[in-house]
């Protein structure tokens, strides 16, 4: 019944503030005179009191006392109280110096002024805190409440949890702060007790919590990942707070307390990258981002603003995304360049106008077919883009001067399984021979090894949230009601944040001397079936009792677990230690350019078995998993002498 209580109209408030300053007249004047009403005269203080409401009037009306919610009174309604009052006495008490100059008896003395000013603001405060209290009093009562804990005892949870207290809609009660500032532990703010958070799992057997509020961003990320581990297991939903710089004016509203997400517990500490070494390379460049729309690409793009280049081309074939993606950079970062520039990286004219027009100084390559079912579908896509896009790149790369040519490459291109990763692993082969024909032909021709374009690859796993991670396919399945389908019970897979991603890409570009394949520090690979259930506990759902889990198979070309490096490589470490060069063997520039150009022939033909046949030719470790290609690896010739 009070949840639907409307708020009272503003004239109400500034009545009842009114007759707060009238009381408070008449309580100093009994203080004053001992509480002997007999020696109240009512005319005199009839008169004090007409001048008082009169001078009140205008104060609270002019610092719009009546503005707030009385049920929602915070710190500043205390100090707009406070100062309203203080200004009626000295207002009151300059009118007393007034008629004192002009011989006339004082309105009011200068102790029952004192002695009003104080009662004034006691009652005011007062009567807003009452029903304050009471409206949180009527919310508590609720059977349905939910105990509710907060991590983290500072700015953040604090509004958390006042803001949780004035929301009618809410059935929250804070019930415990839990922190791991000693300073704080035992201390108590808004009557709610603050504990260490060793103390959590203690308050969990004592059955105190229903719900947990992570509020703190500075929490150790196993340590927050164990603590969500344990609210899982209890069956505890888990929310969590934005950081400060997304509030709005410092302030918290009821919906910005969210759901955990699954990216928040895989990401990992902080990577720390040499900045300083890539501005000195990056700035006041030219430099081109091929398949700036996608999520790799973007990301980069983000990135790359940071370094203060001269000019950053964005190019992309998919139009809305490029467009929205450009808007985007240049709200961000409005001092900066950036050009949108629509095209595919196939098209050899297009391609040859963008380099001509620009000329750009480093080359980020991000523009690749990645999804492996659809590749497994449509080799000559995968063949016309991955491999020949990437080479067309490369040679304008050389042509017009590029310094250095970052490729972005994947794990699957390791003992590839899928078309996909074969493409991949092709493109791999093209670029660090070209590169060591390059070198071999400087060194011939100058001898200096230092004006050609130098040529590098990152290798990395799945990136959490990219377009066709297997992350958003799971929301969109658990916001259906499900059922949640995992390919297989065994599969797992490595995960990286986007931003993660592309900060170490980055660096290991501005380290790369040419010809290396950078492979990253992946973590732990994660259980697929693991992560689909932690989702549906983070949806505040059972999993197979709220929603199913269902298992549909491995896809066509996929394999249970990814690798990052062939079983014939092995890495040497870099002055990163997330960031390795992988030893792969050497191949023969002018038989990969013949093999290359004659798949490129073949994918003409739209033959797509015998693409894939001679992509097996070109990479014998390309063995078909889960696909109707299986039974080309018992045709595959011998392989090539590369």
């Amino acid at each position: 019944m009070f949840d639907r209580f409307n708020i009272v109209p503003r004239w109400i408030i500034f009545t009842l503030d009114l007759c707060c300053s009238a009381f408070a007249l008449f309580f100093a004047y009994l203080l004053l005179n001992s509480f002997a009403y007999v020696m109240i005269n009512s005319t005199d203080f009839s008169r004090k009191l007409l001048v008082v409401l009169i001078v009140n009037t205008g104060v609270f009306y002019q610092l719009k006392m009546y503005a707030g919610i009385v049920r929602y009174t915070s710190a500043l309604d205390s100090v707009r109280i406070l100062s309203s009052v203080s200004l009626s006495v000295v207002f009151l008490f300059l009118l007393n110096t007034v008629l004192i100059a002009l011989n006339y008896v004082p309105l009011l003395s200068n102790s029952l002024l004192i002695a009003y000013g104080l009662m004034s603001f006691l009652l005011l405060i007062t009567y807003r805190s009452t029903v304050k209290l009471f409206f949180l009093y009527i919310k508590n009562m609720k059977v349905t409440r939910r105990q509710t804990v907060v991590f983290g005892a500072g700015d953040i949870g604090i509004a958390a949890k006042r803001t949780l207290d004035h929301d009618h809609n809410s059935n929250n009660v804070v019930v415990a702060f839990i922190d791991d500032n000693i300073q704080k532990v035992g201390k108590v703010i808004d009557g709610v007790r603050i504990y260490h958070t060793d103390y959590f799992e203690q308050l969990i057997l004592q059955g105190k919590v229903d719900e947990l509020i992570i509020s703190s961003h500075n929490i150790p990320i196993e340590k927050k990942a164990n603590i969500v581990d344990i609210c899982l297991e209890q069956n505890i939903k888990v929310l969590t707070m934005p950081p400060v710089n997304r509030l709005i004016n410092g302030e918290v509203t009821p919906g910005q307390i969210q759901k955990m997400r699954i990216e928040d517990l895989l990401e990992r500490e902080p990577i720390k990258i040499d900045n300083q070494s890539i501005r000195e390379q990056l700035i006041g460049k030219r430099i081109l981002v091929t398949g700036a729309a996608g999520s790799i690409g973007s990301e980069i793009a983000r990135q790359l603003g940071r370094y203060s280049p001269q000019m950053i081309i964005l190019t992309d074939q998919a139009e809305t995304p490029l467009h929205e993606l450009q808007l985007e950079l240049e709200d961000f970062q409005k001092n900066q360049v950036y050009h949108a520039y629509i095209g595919d990286i196939r098209d050899k004219e297009r391609m040859h106008a963008l380099f001509s027009t620009f000329k750009p100084h480093y080359v980020y390559h991000a523009a690749a077919y990645k999804h492996v079912p659809m590749m497994e579908n449509h080799p000559v896509e995968a063949v016309r883009t991955n491999i020949m896009g990437t080479r067309l790149i490369a040679r304008l790369s050389v042509e017009y001067g590029v310094e250095k040519f970052v490729m972005i490459s994947t794990d699957k291109a390791v003992n590839p399984t899928n078309v996909m990763g074969a493409s991949k692993r092709i493109a791999e082969i093209y670029v660090q021979t070209y590169f060591a024909h390059l070198a071999q032909r400087n060194a011939l021709l100058n001898g200096d090894g230092k004006s050609y374009t130098r040529f590098i690859t990152t290798r990395f796993g799945n990136v959490l949230g990219s377009n066709g991670s297997v992350i958003p396919r799971f929301k969109a399945q658990i916001e259906k009601g499900g059922p949640v389908t995992v390919t297989h019970p065994e599969i797992t897979r490595y995960f990286m944040t986007i931003p993660e991603a592309c900060q170490l890409v980055l660096e290991a570009g501005s380290m790369g001397k040419g010809g290396e394949i950078y492979v990253f520090d992946m973590g732990k690979s994660v259980k697929i079936v693991e992560l689909a259930s932690k989702m549906i506990k983070l949806s505040g759902l059972i999993p197979n009792k709220d929603i199913n889990i269902e298992y549909s198979g491995l896809r066509p070309g996929e394999k249970l677990y990814e690798e990052l490096l062939n079983d014939l490589e092995n890495t040497l470490p870099t002055h990163h230690r997330k960031i390795m060069i992988a030893k792969v063997r050497d191949y023969d520039f002018e038989t990969v350019e013949k093999q290359i150009d004659l798949l490129i022939k073949t994918a003409k033909n739209q033959n797509e078995r015998e693409i894939v046949l001679k992509m097996k030719e070109l990479v014998p470790e390309f063995k078909s998993n889960n696909s109707i290609y299986e039974e080309l690896d018992k045709k595959k010739k011998k392989p090539l002498d590369l």
